[in-house]
């Protein structure tokens, strides 16, 4: 079968910066009329374009064992509904304090670890489903040991993989399992691994490989390494580590990403600190980039970061640019956070400071990308029982731009498929992307990517493009489809499940 001459734009790319400069659009903040009624410490962009917010006890020990409430919040209509807690087998509620998370194919939020004891912290085996339809908590299989401060990231497969966090006694859990309800026990455990440390960064690599970034959470950090999950669960996870991470004792609440498009297999770690077993971490501006691609691949310095900072957020936006803000210059300290957001162009590799926000957030502080192009913001913890309840949207500059109108697209894909977007733009559409929504804590997400979706022909009122047919390239499960134009400007997604 011969395949689409896909079309190569040759524009050059519009830096946000220029748009600001010339007076042609403004970006801003929000701070919103109302507050949550939990920390934030955990969120999830739902597919009905919802977030669910959780936090268990909440960094708080007198809280354990009490009722935990998460929270649904309509970001269109500003209201926040509440969800019941689900409880053990003890009939005391499952804590979800410090759990990982990671989306299902069918769109369900996987969320499995927690929080048995605090100091020391003990790992839950407890694992949840959110179904973002009922908008209720359902219990699946427990994992084969506890995990606080896990990492789960969704396959190729659509299997959960599960990794790191302190276990019941709090020790480190050094045995991967990987989750499929085709599993007569739910779980399956790999062979005992070497360290891997708490929420460490990872990112599904085309070839169904594994790629752990450096950036983790506390402690100390491992050198960034690909990981190959063997054939069967008798057989060890194999590792090939990768050179190049400057300063690689800054990992900790650093962050990372899969720059875009996913097909360029290029990931990015920004910022960080050292650990938090010194006094009074600083935080860096290192930024380092490394080709996946590459026969031996190796991180090489990219543009630093304007400002240094800890407990960051990145969040792909669908101009393709990196979006970060939150952090602070030094460890849980307010008073240096006060930072402003920055965007990060990797068609040209430079940073443009834009809008500061006004909430400072640091620890178990969020950000992610609404299905209209906005960044809603939210959380900040810097000492216990000292929660920042306030929520903050970040408009970027193309909201205030005239925007490409997506008019019907399909509701359903399967891969490698052609199909038709129907929009009154198409002769100025430059891009076609799919991003997955996040779900992230503690600076770490493995569930955003942008996948390029190349645009075969077109006429003066459609787009005919074609979707990978690499599942690892896009997972499956639900994405925001969004199309930009000629200057980057996005339109407003629609969701569509990818399976």
């Amino acid at each position: 079968m011969t395949q689409p001459n896909h079309e190569t734009n040759l524009r050059e790319e519009t830096d946000l910066g220029t748009f600001i400069a010339q007076g042609v659009a403004t970006d801003k903040w929000q701070v919103l009329s109302y507050s949550l009624p939990i920390l934030p410490m955990h969120a999830a962009l739902l597919r009905t374009g919802k977030i669910l917010f959780f936090c268990g006890s909440g960094n708080d020990p007198s809280q354990l064992n009490t009722p935990y409430d998460s929270v649904v919040w309509d970001v269109n209509k500003g209201t926040l509904s509440h969800q019941a807690p689900l409880l053990d087998s003890n009939n005391q509620p499952i804590d979800l304090f410090c759990s990982g998370h990671s989306f299902t194919p069918d769109g369900l939020l996987m969320v499995a670890g927690g929080t048995l004891r605090y100091d020391p912290f003990y790992g839950s085996f407890s694992v949840l489903v959110f179904d973002p339809i009922t908008e209720k908590w359902v219990k699946k299989p427990s994992m084969n040991n506890g995990r606080w401060y896990p990492t789960l990231l969704t396959l190729g497969s659509g299997r959960i993989f599960a990794v790191s966090g302190l276990d019941k006694d709090g020790n480190l859990n050094r045995q991967p399992e990987i989750y499929s309800s085709t599993f007569a026990n739910g779980w399956n455990a790999f062979p005992t691994t070497s360290f891997i440390p708490q929420y460490a960064h990872l990112f599904l690599l085309s070839s169904g490989k594994i790629f752990y970034s450096g950036a983790y959470m506390g402690g100390s950090g491992v050198t960034p390494r690909i990981l190959t999950l063997p054939g069967t669960f008798t057989e060890s996870i194999t590792e090939k580590p990768v050179p190049g991470l400057q300063v690689p004792d800054f990992g900790n609440q650093a962050a990372s990403v899969l720059l875009p498009p996913a097909q360029d297999q290029k990931v990015m770690i920004m910022g960080g600190g050292n650990s938090t077993t010194t006094t009074n971490p600083t935080a860096t501006n290192r930024v380092n980039i490394v080709n996946l691609k590459a026969t031996n691949p190796t991180y090489i310095a990219a543009r630093s970061l304007k400002n240094a900072r800890m407990h960051l957020s990145a969040v792909l936006l669908p101009d393709r640019t990196v979006f970060v803000c939150n952090g602070s210059k030094m460890n849980e300290n307010i008073t240096q956070s006060m930072l402003p957001a920055e965007i990060y162009n990797p068609a040209t590799n430079t940073w443009t400071s834009v809008a500061k926000q006004n909430v400072p957030r640091v620890y178990h502080s969020v950000a992610l990308l609404l299905p209209d192009g906005r960044v809603a913001t939210a959380g900040g913890n810097p000492k216990r029982r000292v929660n920042e309840l306030r929520l903050e949207i970040y408009s970027p500059a193309y909201m205030s731009q005239s925007r490409p109108i997506i008019q019907k697209a399909p509701q359903r894909l399967s891969y490698g498929l052609q199909f038709t977007i129907q929009t009154p733009q198409a002769v100025n559409i430059k891009w076609v992307s799919l991003i997955r929504p996040m779900a992230t804590t503690h600076s770490c997400d493995t569930e955003q990517r942008l996948v390029d979706v190349p645009i075969n022909f077109r006429n003066s009122t459609s787009l005919n493009v074609t979707l990978t047919d690499n599942r690892n390239i896009a997972p499956p499960g639900w994405y925001m489809l969004f199309i930009s134009d000629n200057n980057g400007i996005p339109s407003v997604a629609t969701w569509t499940q990818l399976s």
